[in-house]
């Protein structure tokens, strides 16, 4: 049961039931398409009537399509309806450590345009070097549809009200404007998420699991230059009073352990992001600030890493089972802190799965409370490297499908 904030509301009006049966129209419509007028009234139990106004509502936004015709035994040939993605476009945006991806996506998530660059870490000149990259990505693609807007996502914490990135270590950034200076150089929306969280969207918007099975419920657990965990609970995204739920990367395994990047001792992030397994492959100290240069430096990335550990590397191997030893310490936190239907992990981790996932798994399950927290799912993410695109895409996917907040 949801509580009525009092102090902040939105009082329901005559057009409040129109509003949520339009929505609903719509993803019914997305679950069951191609689907005629008939059987939407039919699946959502209203009359023919209400549904050619909720239809036409549709129709007049843009959002649905009529497409080809019915075969029926008897009677008018019904036209059947679609979600329209393929020419409603967004630029989605990855910021990392040390590249920046940029990508034209269409609804369906199909990528129609990619271009990748160095990280500037200086603000101003990302903004500057993202406006110019837009600009021509969107020109030469100019044909394929209309681009409703930017989704941004950066490794850190962001406040969605605000668009400012509160608290970034990887970048090295602490309250930066982003979302409104990239707005103001390309006259566009622009929607910015962490990184976790917009990924645990891409799952509960773009996944098939989205009719069902998880998909309300779910834990994705980012690991990379950092290591984070966007959390879906009964259908919503949790973001805590300060919107930086999920931090669970800073959360200690051991308080004399390495130093983070956030400043503490022993985060869980220090024994599992991509960084912590180089230093431990290199025999670097990983809470030494000049670690991540030299990893950086060395153009040694964990890709190369796995590759040495299929070819017979011991001490890769070792690297990377430790990283999962410790992966699954956390993995076993988050069952215990808020039993999610299943833990998605994505990452440059997800390529070495089938050397590491059974440990992954064990050191979880050893530490679980009851029967039913063990056999919580543990599997990597599909198309890894492109979940933060993807989940770039659904800032703006999102906004069409989603019930609308009433209180």
């Amino acid at each position: 049961m949801r509580k009525i904030n009092t102090r902040k509301f939105r009082r329901a009006t005559r057009d409040t039931p129109r509003e949520i049966n339009r929505r609903i129209a719509l993803n019914v419509i997305r679950d069951h398409e191609p689907i005629s007028r008939a059987d939407l009234a039919r699946r959502m139990q209203v009359s023919r009537s209400m549904i050619s106004v909720l239809v036409d509502d549709l129709l007049a936004e843009g959002v649905i399509r009529e497409g080809a015709t019915a075969n029926t035994a008897r009677g008018r040939k019904p036209r059947l309806l679609h979600v329209r993605t393929h020419d409603r476009l967004a630029v989605a945006v990855d910021v990392r450590l040390s590249r920046t991806h940029v990508a034209l996506m269409n609804f369906e998530t199909r990528q129609l345009a990619a271009e990748t660059f160095p990280t500037p870490l200086e603000p101003q000149r990302l903004v500057e070097e993202l406006a110019a990259r837009i600009d021509r990505m969107l020109e030469a693609n100019a044909a394929r549809g209309e681009c409703e807007g930017v989704g941004i996502v950066i490794p850190g914490m962001v406040d969605r009200k605000t668009g400012r990135v509160l608290n970034s270590p990887q970048l090295g950034w602490r309250d930066v404007d982003i979302r409104e200076a990239l707005a103001a150089a390309t006259g566009m929306r622009v929607f910015i998420e962490n990184a976790p969280i917009s990924s645990a969207l891409a799952h509960m918007w773009l996944s098939p699991m989205r009719r069902g099975d998880g998909g309300d419920n779910l834990a994705y657990v980012a690991v990379s230059d950092g290591v984070g965990v966007g959390l879906v609970l009964n259908g919503e995204v949790l973001r805590g009073h300060g919107e930086t739920a999920g931090e669970f990367g800073h959360l200690p395994l051991n308080l004399d352990g390495p130093r983070c990047l956030c400043g503490l001792r022993g985060c869980w992030e220090a024994y599992t992001s991509n960084v912590a397994t180089l230093a431990r492959y290199f025999h670097l100290d990983p809470s030494d600030p000049r670690t991540r240069e030299h990893v950086r430096e060395r153009g040694f990335g964990l890709p190369d890493l796995i590759e040495r550990a299929r070819a017979g590397d011991d001490a890769a191997h070792a690297a990377l089972e430790e990283t999962g030893r410790y992966l699954g310490i956390g993995l076993a936190g988050i069952v215990s802190a808020v039993n999610p239907a299943r833990i998605i992990v994505g990452g440059e981790i997800t390529a070495a799965w089938d050397l590491i996932g059974w440990i992954v798994e064990h050191a979880a399950r050893e530490r679980a409370l009851t029967a039913a927290a063990a056999a919580t799912p543990i599997v990597p993410a599909p198309d890894a490297e492109l979940t933060r695109l993807r989940g770039a895409t659904a800032l703006l996917v999102a906004r069409s499908f989603a019930a609308p907040k009433l209180a």
